[in-house]
């Protein structure tokens, strides 16, 4: 109604003035507008900011889930460990230890006759020592060239295989797989791989390690006073479970979709679950910092960064895939926009196109007009084609979204070679 009388009013020479209820009405109306628009924005930033929040968690929630509840990629994770040759060293450190726990002079000499030892023992004396050192060499020379062989890397995936639930008993405390947490320590048993040095012990002519009973020998993981927070946090992720993310996405969209403005709200949330990813990144690396520089002196830093790096492996890949697509995702969200230099950009990508096109004298006949006239349609599928592509690939890394993205702008550029903006009288159409 106050609408009809306003547009009487500057519509025609009969102007038909507002009374003082209409005015009123006008009035509260254009007074709500500015407040529900604040309002809108507002949430909408609410719920940009909680989508970029949860990033990172969720970016750790899928991790948790997939490397962990996925035997063949757990696997993946920590076969490569065998032929690390800092970790080869600390196994072999701690298994030559081990068995030379059980192996002295007494055992050397358990294969003399009982009423001899005594004489042979006395005759020995000073070599004791040399001996002893002698069978320490044999050992630690037998054990590591066990731990360079294919076997020990077919053994180590076997072991870890075996207990695929192995990170899970390290952050829950689950004593029934081969990793063990006792206090703020994660270590994994080397049985197995004793049992393998000593067959080899005794087929190179050592036949008293045949008598050596079972050995615990011991690797340590992880060793940090943080063991027991890690614990309690990756419960946590397990409860979020692999819904975070999509409740991330929900956030995202639905403070894209509140905004005013689509594209800078788009290109904000994507450049701000980008940094808040990327601080992930910065986070995992410090915290390998401080974790090395507190480890205990009988711990192996090499070793212990070695294996550290091995385990956030497939963490530091999704933080980078993810930083990968938050910036494509901006920059496609600016080019479409209005603003002058995406105008401009826009421009250059249309005249170089049509100038390649004249360039190799290309017709494109009834096609070029067929495609100009769905031309919006081709590229919103070249869109969706290139989202489902990434939305399908498992475990899609920065490069995976770096090819798929040059794919669809090649794509787009062949829509655009292919478009015959031709108008009646010659003339060309601007770009669209």
């Amino acid at each position: 109604m106050a609408g009809d009388a306003e547009g009487a009013r500057s519509g025609g020479a009969s102007r038909v003035p507002l009374d003082a209820e209409e005015r009123a009405e006008l009035d509260a109306l254009r007074a709500r507008l500015p407040e529900r628009h604040r309002l809108r924005s507002a949430l909408a930033s609410l719920l940009i900011i909680l989508a970029a929040l949860l990033a990172p968690l969720s970016v750790v929630a899928v991790w948790v889930a997939d490397d962990v509840a996925d035997t063949d990629r757990y696997v993946r994770t920590v076969e490569p460990l065998a032929s690390k040759p800092d970790v080869q060293a600390a196994v072999t450190a701690n298994v030559t230890t081990a068995i030379m726990r059980r192996i002295d002079i007494d055992t050397l000499l358990s294969q003399v006759a009982p009423d001899k030892r005594p004489g042979v023992k006395e005759a020995l004396g000073a070599l004791n020592a040399p001996i002893t050192e002698g069978v320490r060499n044999l050992v630690r020379q037998t054990v590591a060239t066990f731990v360079a062989s294919d076997a020990f890397r077919t053994l180590w995936a076997q072991l870890n295989r075996r207990a695929h639930a192995a990170f899970v008993g390290a952050l829950t405390g689950d004593s029934g797989t081969a990793v063990r947490v006792e206090g703020d320590t994660v270590t994994l048993d080397l049985a197995p791989v004793v049992e393998q040095v000593k067959q080899r012990l005794v087929d190179s002519g050592l036949t008293v390690a045949s008598n050596i009973p079972p050995v615990q020998a011991q690797y340590t993981l992880i060793e940090s006073e943080n063991v027991k927070r890690a614990q309690t946090g990756f419960r946590v992720l397990q409860l979020a479970g692999n819904w975070l993310p999509v409740v991330t996405v929900l956030l995202a969209a639905g403070g894209v979709l509140l905004a005013a403005r689509r594209r800078r709200a788009l290109a904000t949330v994507a450049l701000a679950v980008a940094a808040t990813v990327a601080g992930l990144g910065i986070g995992l690396s410090v915290f390998r910092i401080v974790y090395l520089d507190r480890l205990p002196a009988k711990i192996d830093e090499r070793a212990a960064g070695t294996v550290y790096d091995q385990m956030v492996h497939f963490l530091r890949e999704s933080v980078l895939m993810v930083i990968v697509l938050g910036v494509v995702v901006a920059l496609s969200a600016w080019l479409s926009g209005a603003g002058r230099w995406a105008v401009r950009v826009r421009a250059a990508w249309v005249s170089a196109i049509a100038a390649v096109r004249q360039a190799v004298g290309v017709s494109t006949g009834p096609v070029g007009s067929w495609v100009h006239r769905y031309r919006h349609l081709l590229h919103w599928l070249v869109v969706l084609v290139a989202a489902v592509v990434l939305v399908l690939w498992s475990y899609p890394t920065g490069m995976v979204v770096f090819w798929i993205a040059l794919a669809a702008l090649g794509a787009l550029a062949a829509v655009e070679f292919l478009d015959d903006r031709r108008r009646p009288g010659g003339r060309t159409g601007s770009a669209a």
